[in-house]
């Protein structure tokens, strides 16, 4: 039985971390975490994954508020919750102060007045909160409560719905809803064999589409209609239905997240044990999130930071409602693939040229198939016809013995992992005979087979009897969903193979940096560029030579410490943009050269009115690859790392990558590939390649900052990170840092 205490999974046995406070990279074998578990900030690193089982299948349930007066919602409402529990073997018994029965039930005036314990109330009531001491009172451990008018509506909707949560927490009930709806209790065909599809949605309506995907064979086993999740959210559902066995995949369709941190912690579950999560998440766009926001109340999030945390635990991210059916119905029953080689076969040379096109531009790898294989494939087809990858047919060899040939051929190919055959439209006879030999062929091989079928109409017999009565056939009606689908089915694996929680990876306790940057912080207020780079110093990040001075002479003698030729910038707390201002002076190669910077900078802070704590006089560092590296603060997951091309031109070129902490080396390494203009730090030009693994140390020193920080430091802005040539490292040249 699954319960609040599972243990904990087994990690990846390999795992490199970072330690922190000047310290060098070194390997450590991780302590995988365990209930109670926190990082260095105060949060979880473990989440329980809650007992559920006696919600969607009580052994008794008490509907409050039922009625059988026709025309009434709380009627039909009723009326499928005796279904349901009819279906389920579970005692039904209505609940209302003014009726002995309903639908010939006997009713009892009050929960206090039930005949034996029940594990479920479905509240039908406008407020269901003077209900929850009733529920303490009986020990019913789960309700539903159906009302609106809470934090969709504002911020006094909102007031009563915390009221609301914070009952229910007192109380020892979990709660669904409010403002849900009766998905849960829909009625699920158990004539359906396989892996099943878990469904989560904030949107009931949103989520029927996948509920008739049972009309097309695929298996449904939960549907859980979170609604505004006052109490229970989508991630305790995600890593409820992860511990499942029947659970092939997870669907879900968020308009927002109650707690990204909780959701993060579901999603590590279900990638540590390899379940596939697709998602639908509002929030792309302004008008998206706001009416997201108007429907159930929940924050949607940066939706940068949605998207890079959603790829880092592994979850999959689609844009429209079709997109998730067919990836996760693909992602449900397809076994793991023996390669990642895609085989295109198709009757026509242009259907296949134009699958291929569309695959190749995903990222597909399409093998070009060997001289030997080849020769085969010409036994049965014309030798003047393409058989390299994609395989043109012409046609007839489909309709006789040589098209199941031509089917085993192409799956004994072991670069192949999936074979896809796109058939735009119907032709029978020979339509027919394709599609029931790929459905025999599919019964033999484990590798996947996907059939594009391009036809409108939808009711041939070909497509609704013989490739939709196949479990081991994957069917799609447009080619752009087949190849979003079998791009997510490879990158999946390729994922769950490589997963190493990055949780497992989190610093429990704090470094030696902590006290050291504390001392620095000023709370409420900006630092100077000289005090965020004593921050980052603290945490043994690399800063050129420099001393702070309040006078022409005291600049001259810093410049011959340092050594020519220097950098002069003027220093203050509320000075962010100093290159606009005309507050830096570079290369500077003389004492007269000093004085005069230092008195222009200064003259020109005193007719901006900047009050100055100084003048920075530092070293000159020669040239390399300008990059930003920072700290922010997301409301619903805390502290982000972002990473990106940098120097003056950063917020024009937009070139960035965002992580959620906590990460590790490969996660970093992975945020510059993702950079458009990653291939700069290669070497362009003639210039030589830069020190990416100090610049991946940096990342990684400035996510512990992140983490320990978290509470104290609102925003980090390493611009520019000069990143010099291999083996020099990287080094901070401007910084800024606001505290909480």
């Amino acid at each position: 039985m699954l319960g609040s205490t599972h243990g904990t999974l087994t990690p990846h046995p390999h795992a490199r971390a970072i330690a922190c406070g000047g310290e060098p990279h070194h390997i450590t074998l991780p302590r995988p975490t365990a209930p109670g578990d926190t990082d260095v900030s105060g949060r979880p690193l473990h989440a329980p994954v809650p007992e559920l089982d006696r919600f969607f299948r009580p052994r008794a349930l008490a509907v409050v508020g039922a009625s059988d007066t026709e025309g009434r919602p709380n009627t039909g409402v009723t009326r499928q919750l005796i279904s349901w529990a009819e279906r389920v073997g579970a005692r039904l018994h209505p609940v209302h102060p003014a009726r002995e029965t309903v639908f010939g039930r006997r009713c009892v005036p009050s929960v206090a007045q039930l005949p034996e314990r029940v594990d479920l109330a479905v509240l039908l009531v406008k407020d269901p909160l003077p209900l929850v001491g009733e529920l303490a009172e009986a020990k019913i451990r789960f309700a539903v409560a159906f009302a609106s008018g809470y934090a969709e509506t504002g911020p006094e909707g909102a007031a009563a719905q915390e009221r609301l949560a914070a009952a229910v927490r007192r109380a020892g009930i979990r709660l669904l809803g409010p403002n849900t709806n009766l998905n849960a209790f829909e009625q699920f065909r158990d004539d359906l064999d396989g892996p099943a599809i878990a469904l989560i949605t904030q949107s009931g309506h949103q989520g029927r589409p996948l509920f008739t995907l049972q009309e097309l064979g695929i298996r449904l086993s939960h549907w859980a209609p979170t609604g505004n999740e006052a109490d229970l959210e989508s991630a305790d559902f995600l890593a409820y239905f992860a511990e499942r066995a029947e659970t092939g995949a997870i669907a879900c369709y968020l308009e927002g997240l109650k707690d990204g941190r909780s959701f993060l912690l579901a999603a590590d579950r279900a990638a540590r044990r390899g379940v596939p999560v697709v998602a639908v998440k509002v929030g792309r766009t302004e008008a998206g999130a706001r009416t997201a926001a108007s429907h159930t109340g929940k924050l949607t999030g940066a939706d940068q930071v949605v998207d890079a945390a959603m790829r880092q635990y592994g979850v999959i991210r689609v844009d429209a409602l079709d997109q998730l059916q067919d990836t996760a119905a693909l992602l449900a029953r397809a076994r793991p693939p023996r390669a990642d080689g895609v085989a295109v076969y198709s009757i026509s040379g242009g259907t296949g040229a134009h699958f291929a096109d569309l695959a190749t531009a995903a990222g597909l790898r399409l093998p070009t198939l060997s001289d030997a294989r080849q020769s085969e494939l010409h036994q049965w087809i014309p030798r003047d016809l393409q058989v390299a990858n994609p395989v043109d047919n012409g046609g007839h060899p489909v309709g006789d013995w040589r098209g199941r040939k031509i089917i085993d051929s192409l799956l004994a190919d072991p670069e192949v992992g999936v074979l896809v055959c796109p058939i735009t439209g119907p032709f029978p006879p020979m339509s027919d005979r394709l599609a029931r030999d790929l459905v025999a062929a599919a019964e033999t091989t484990d590798k996947q087979i996907c059939v594009v079928w391009g036809s409108p109409v939808g009711t041939e017999p070909a497509y609704r009897e013989v490739l939709l009565g196949s479990s081991r056939v994957a069917t799609f009606r447009t080619f752009g969903n087949c190849v979003g689908a079998i791009r997510s089915y490879l990158d999946h694996h390729r994922f769950t193979h490589r997963y190493r929680s990055p949780f497992d990876d989190a610093p429990r306790t704090p470094s030696p940096s902590l006290r050291k940057a504390r001392a620095l912080l000023r709370p409420g207020q900006r630092l100077s560029e000289h005090g965020a780079k004593q921050l980052l110093r603290a945490y043994g990040i690399r800063v050129p030579r420099e001393q702070l001075v309040t006078s022409a002479a005291a600049a001259c003698r810093a410049a011959a410490q340092i050594g020519y030729p220097v950098v002069m910038k003027a220093s203050a707390p509320a000075l962010p943009h100093k290159t606009e201002l005309g507050l830096v002076r570079l290369g500077l190669t003389s004492a007269s050269q000093v004085r005069d910077a230092y008195r222009d900078l200064t003259e020109i802070a005193r007719v901006e009115e900047i009050d100055l704590d100084g003048v920075l006089v530092c070293q000159m560092v020669e040239r390399g690859v300008e990059m930003v590296v920072g700290v922010s603060q997301d409301p619903l997951f805390g502290p982000t790392v972002t990473v990106g091309l940098g120097g003056v031109l950063v917020e024009v070129l937009g070139d960035t990558a965002v992580r959620v902490p906590p990460f590790g080396d490969d996660e970093a390494r992975a945020m510059l590939r993702e950079l458009r203009g990653h291939a700069l730090l290669g070497g362009v030009r003639g210039g030589p390649p830069v020190d990416v693994d100090g610049l991946v140390e940096v990342v990684l020193r400035v996510q512990r900052m992140a983490l320990e920080l978290s509470g104290d430091l609102a925003e980090l802005d390493i611009n520019p990170l000069m990143v010099l040539p291999r083996g020099q490292g990287a080094v901070a040249l401007d910084a800024l840092a606001v505290c909480r």
